[in-house]
């Protein structure tokens, strides 16, 4: 029986060790945190529970079928609660909309708004759900390690205008600015700017559209507990507090796995959930790479930030949606400023997490429990956050104050951060990232870090930083793609 050690016991490298699994392999994972999930931990604090990382839930079928392939069905463990709405965006000159599963209420919305889109969103969506088609149900899963399978796919995107940005695709249907600006953020979730990332990113409106929006009953954090247990029944080994020292290689291969705690691991396969460019700079820093990560190390361009506040409030805020997109004055210019001026601005947007709109568990009887997550520059802007963080904080807590959530100033509890200081040393992501490399057409697919490695043979990623990219859907993807390169 061959055998796998996963690097990474975030939902990558979950994902992919039980499909090795349910392959007959013999699986281990070897996390250097205290707990399995990535970015999806859990923090508790004087009674308020926050999930710290991912809270949207877009495609559950990914995690329904990683029970099945053990044998076991989700719903005896886990429960996914469709939201209504899935966001609700609030725009700087006081204007609401509500983005969900009701189709006719929403193009109600969108005529008060701008009547002439109605008929521009409904276009709009037809075009998605082509794009959907080919970017999502033909190559989200299909291994792009090899040139030629871009050569073969590449005149297809280019004929979906994948060359030109979310939001160009979305403005060329759309005319008023807020519903541009609220049908182009979804590269944001992915870590990419709407003005730069390809439109094939547009296929995640039609995602959302197919599977809708939905919560996970205690929190995504859960669903992570739910899958250790779930490993566990099937004898998938797991071990915390290993930190990766370095991968031994041995000519095109990796020999073993050493860590900082002295323990020496061997596998037939290894699967790394870190991000590629830790693991090219620090994994294998005795040993050569090949040219394609060569180029990505020296020439890539990295996702933002993110500045997330942590808080309970002693008032609940029943206007605000589980989901709320708080949109500051501008929009274009502040997303140049945080991707390519690296310029920390004091205007900006926050995406508003309120998870006792769903589940009341979140905090004690009568409060809410939020976070507050900020887009801002990536360490690259040379700020040190450990001075300004407290400040930024309050910036943001004053900006809710004075529109949607009066009073929070004085009703906030319990309040606490994370920084790309902190995205940097808890995650190991260069440069403090959320998303690892941003999702440009030129950083997509075969150009981004190959699934299997050019020089390293046994060596695989699975992960945000490897095709097809960042987001739950695109991580849970990436270990079927490292399926689809062995076994098919």
């Amino acid at each position: 029986m061959k055998n796998v050690a996963i690097i990474g016991g975030g939902l990558g490298g979950i994902a992919s060790a039980i499909r090795f699994k349910a392959r007959g392999y013999d699986v281990a994972i070897y996390e250097r945190l205290n707990e399995l999930g990535g970015r999806a931990q859990k923090f508790s604090k004087d009674g308020y529970l926050h999930d710290a990382g991912p809270t949207v839930i877009t495609a559950p079928y990914l995690f329904n079928e990683l029970f099945s392939l053990l044998g076991e069905d989700i719903d005896n463990y886990v429960t996914f609660q469709p939201l209504d709405p899935w966001y609700r965006f609030y725009f700087n000159d006081g204007t609401e909309f509500d983005y969900g599963p009701d189709r006719g209420k929403m193009l109600e919305r969108i005529d008060q708004i701008s009547p002439k889109d109605v008929d521009g969103y409904i276009k709009m969506l037809k075009r998605a759900e082509v794009i959907f088609e080919l970017g999502y149900e033909k190559l989200a899963s299909e291994p792009f390690n090899k040139i030629y399978k871009m050569l073969r796919y590449g005149p297809d995107i280019i004929r979906l205008g994948g060359y030109k940005s979310v939001y160009g695709f979305v403005s060329k249907y759309l005319e008023h600015p807020n519903l541009r600006q609220a049908f182009s953020i979804q590269p944001l979730l992915v870590g990419g700017n709407p003005f730069t990332t390809s439109s094939i990113y547009a296929l995640i409106h039609a995602l959302e559209q197919k599977w809708g929006i939905s919560f996970v009953m205690g929190g995504t954090n859960h669903l992570i507990l739910e899958l250790r247990k779930l490993m566990e029944r099937h004898d998938i080994k797991i071990h915390l507090k290993h930190d990766v020292d370095e991968f031994i290689t041995n000519k095109n291969s990796i020999q073993s796995v050493k860590f900082l705690n002295g323990k020496e691991v061997k596998a037939d396969i290894i699967v790394s959930n870190a991000d590629p460019m830790q693991v090219n700079t620090e994994f294998l820093k005795n040993s050569k790479i090949s040219w394609h990560n060569q180029i990505l190390k020296k020439y890539a361009k990295h996702s933002m930030g993110l500045f997330v506040l942590f808080f309970g409030s002693k008032k609940q805020y029943k206007n605000v949606a589980h989901h709320t997109i708080w949109m500051g004055p501008r929009y274009k210019e502040l997303l140049e400023d945080i991707f390519d001026r690296h310029h920390l601005a004091d205007d900006f947007s926050i995406y508003l997490h309120r998870p006792t709109a769903t589940d009341p568990s979140f905090a004690p009887a009568g409060h809410d429990s939020y976070y507050a997550l900020v887009p801002v520059p990536n360490l690259k802007g040379n700020y040190n956050w450990n001075e300004i963080k407290e400040g930024f904080s309050e910036k943001i807590l004053a900006s809710l104050d004075k529109t949607i959530m009066p009073g929070i100033l004085t009703n906030a509890v319990s309040k606490f951060c994370m920084t790309p200081l902190d995205f940097k040393n808890n995650y190991r992501t260069p440069y403090g990232s959320g998303f690892s490399i941003a999702p440009i057409l030129t950083q997509s697919a075969w150009f981004r870090t190959h699934n299997q490695d050019d020089k390293y043979k046994n060596l695989y990623y699975v992960g945000a930083g490897t095709h097809p990219g960042a987001g739950i859907p695109g991580v849970l993807n990436s270990a079927k793609v490292v399926d689809n390169i062995i076994h098919s």
